[in-house]
Parts: C-alpha cells; sequence; structure tokens
C-alpha cells in the first residue's frame, strides 16, 4: 500500500467542479491583482475567525512582516518567540531591523512556555508572537496578562492553526492580529502562495492594506514605504471555495489523529502528541517523537509510506542565525524535540486503511 505524507490532488478532485467555476469567475472578470475576490475572501475569513477585519496579502510571511510593521516594530526592538518553527517567523521580525528572542517550549504542547516568557522581557521588548505549532495554540491567557503588564503587542503565528481554538476563540482572534498562511499544503490552502491578517483593530488592519499596497492608500499617493504584498484573485476565488469545507477537513484530521492515538498507544519508544486543556487541535501535522528516527524513516519509506520532519534544526542554531552566538543546550526542549520528529501522513482524505497500515508498520519497526 502506498501513503503518501499529503495527497492535494485527491482534495482537488473533491471539489473540481466548485474551483473550476471560481476561476471561471475571475478569468470572465479579468479582476487578477487584489479586486472583489480577494474582498470577498477577506469578509468571509474574517467572519469565520470572529475578527473584524482579514487583510489578505501575498503569503504568511508577509503577514508576520506587515502585522510587525503596522504595530511600529523597527530597529533596535527585540521581539520574543519560539526556535521550533519556520523559519519565516524570525525573517519577519528580522525584516523590521529587529532581534529575535528566542524562548523554549512547553514539553507537551511545543508551544510557547509562558512560564519562561517574562524572564526573557528587557526594556527593548516590543511584541510576542507564540507559534500555534502543527494545529494547536499556544498557553494564551498567560501570554497575553504577561504582555499586558509589559505593554507588549502579541502577534498569533496561526498558520498552521486554521480552525483552532483556545477556550472557545478561534486562533488568531486571541491577540492583536493573527497570521495566516494559505500555503498549498495547510489546511486551508491555497493554489499557490497566499496569506492574511486577522484583526478587531480596524486602523491596525487599515495600515496592514496600505504596506501590502506599496504604501499607497490611494493609487500613485504613497504616504509611507510599502511593499508588493497583495493577494491575487484567483487565490482568493479559491479559498473561498475551501474556506466552506474547512471545518468537515479539520473533524477528518482529528478523526485521523484519534485513530492513530488509538492504534499507537503504549508503543514503546513512541511519543504522541498531545492536546492542552482547552484546546482544539486540528492537525496541521501529526508529528509524533522516537529515537533512531533516520532507520524508523528508512523502513516506512521501505513500505511505502511518506512522512516529513518539521522541523530539524531550531532556528538559533541555524546559520542564518549565527550572528546571535546561540550554543546547543541552550533550549533544551526545543532542540531535544526536533531531533526526534517525525510527521506521519494527515490530510482530510486519509482512509481508515491507510491510517491502520501506517501504525501497523510503526509498531513493527519498534518492536
Amino acid at each position: 500500500m502506498k501513503v503518501p505524507f499529503l495527497d492535494l490532488r485527491n482534495q482537488y478532485l473533491s471539489i473540481q467542479q466548485e474551483i473550476q467555476e471560481a476561476i471561471g469567475q475571475v478569468l470572465e472578470s479579468t479582476a487578477f491583482a487584489g479586486g472583489p475576490f480577494v474582498a470577498k475572501f477577506e469578509d468571509e475569513f474574517a467572519a469565520y475567525c470572529n475578527c473584524k477585519c482579514a487583510v489578505g496579502v501575498g503569503n504568511g510571511t508577509d503577514a508576520l512582516w506587515f502585522a510587525l510593521l503596522a504595530l511600529g516594530v523597527k530597529e533596535g526592538d527585540e521581539v520574543i518567540t519560539v526556535p521550533n518553527t519556520f523559519i519565516a517567523t524570525a525573517e519577519a521580525i528580522s525584516f523590521c531591523g529587529a532581534r529575535p528572542v528566542f524562548v523554549d517550549v512547553d514539553e507537551r504542547t511545543y508551544t510557547l512556555n509562558p512560564d519562561l516568557l517574562e524572564a526573557a522581557i528587557t526594556p527593548r521588548t516590543k511584541a510576542i508572537i507564540p507559534v500555534h505549532l502543527f494545529g494547536q495554540t499556544a498557553d494564551m491567557d498567560p501570554i497575553l496578562g504577561i504582555a499586558q503588564k509589559h505593554r507588549l503587542y502579541v502577534i498569533e503565528d496561526a498558520c498552521q492553526a486554521h480552525g483552532a481554538e483556545y477556550k472557545g476563540r478561534k486562533a488568531g482572534s486571541i491577540g492583536h492580529a493573527g497570521c495566516f498562511s494559505f500555503y498549498p499544503g495547510k489546511n486551508l490552502g491555497a493554489y499557490g502562495e497566499a496569506g492574511a491578517v486577522v484583526t478587531n483593530d480596524p486602523e491596525l488592519a487599515n495600515r496592514m492594506r496600505v504596506l501590502r499596497d506599496h504604501g499607497q492608500p490611494k493609487k500613485y499617493y504613497h504616504d509611507v514605504i510599502g511593499w508588493n504584498g497583495r493577494m491575487d484573485g484567483i487565490q482568493g476565488a479559491v479559498l473561498s471555495v475551501k474556506l466552506r469545507h474547512l471545518d468537515r477537513w479539520n473533524e477528518n484530521r482529528r478523526n485521523h489523529a484519534a485513530a492513530y492515538g488509538t492504534l499507537l498507544d503504549g508503543t514503546d519508544g513512541l511519543i504522541l502528541p498531545q492536546a492542552g486543556h482547552d484546546r482544539k487541535h486540528v492537525y496541521h501535522l501529526y508529528a509524533v517523537r522516537l529515537q533512531n528516527r533516520d532507520r524508523v524513516l528508512a523502513g516506512l519509506a521501505d513500505k511505502g509510506i511518506s512522512c516529513g520532519i518539521h522541523y530539524p534544526i531550531p532556528i538559533h542554531l541555524q546559520k542564518a542565525y549565527g550572528f546571535m552566538k546561540a550554543e546547543p543546550g541552550q533550549l533544551p526542549v526545543a532542540e531535544k524535540s526536533a531531533s526526534e520528529f517525525v510527521s506521519l501522513p494527515m490530510y482530510p482524505e486519509l482512509t481508515p486503511q491507510q491510517v491502520d497500515y501506517v501504525a501497523r508498520e510503526i509498531r513493527g519497526l519498534l518492536a
């Protein structure tokens, strides 16, 4: 049996007619860059996230960068985040001229450990970016409490958490802004690059709209130095279609995760993902931890099972951030888990037979 890590074609075939009709409407109207299809998706996604505003942008990195810029993060500032995320989280901070400050994560959820947060705050700290990793939100209440105490902004990196919830609140709606990537493999994925920022602050949203369009509030009148970070019309139309299916797809993911949990429970040498208290996990990734990772990955590949590793080197140990002079062992939970993570196949269209096959082969390899 073949089990791909991701199967975007199967998902496309399930909504093919809806997608073709939506793209056809964009082609007929020739509204290719921004325009009504992006505006429609922005309204729909803001409502989905229980937010007043959504700003469609070119990708998730733009979303993080524009949110930071719009909140006034600049050269000399510090922004606290975690090291076990895709490098875009840190890149956005760096491209504001600010310095990322890395805090270790909770060993159960792999999200920012609030107990370590306050010690990382300095007079230069301007914002905190908790990362909702693998489809689970960070523990937001204590993070928000500390941020309020120190008058800091909170920007949610929700790029892997479309539809996730924390105590009944949607990911992205909890901090000052929430940033999303719609990279094709995400729970809500475009057919190319796209992203969005959601917020309940209309003034903040307007600043981001200006930044994404070369700093112009109206054509050829440039109030600030901006960037070309607009969302394409085709992506807006595709995302409007897929948003209608997101909750059902997320529920499928949760069902697959429950099945993996049942089938793999008690397997020696295997640590399964755990959902934090009062959190709704949407399992963008199903990342287990195990020893002898390379041997297990090779054994699964021999059986036709494709897996991934997210992310093998924490950001503070990446060559790109070597100037920070971080040493191994500085952030032990992030570093240890990074050396053990294996992401199992996880997408809505997985079959029970495929989940059973993956679990059976893992048990055999670890026996």
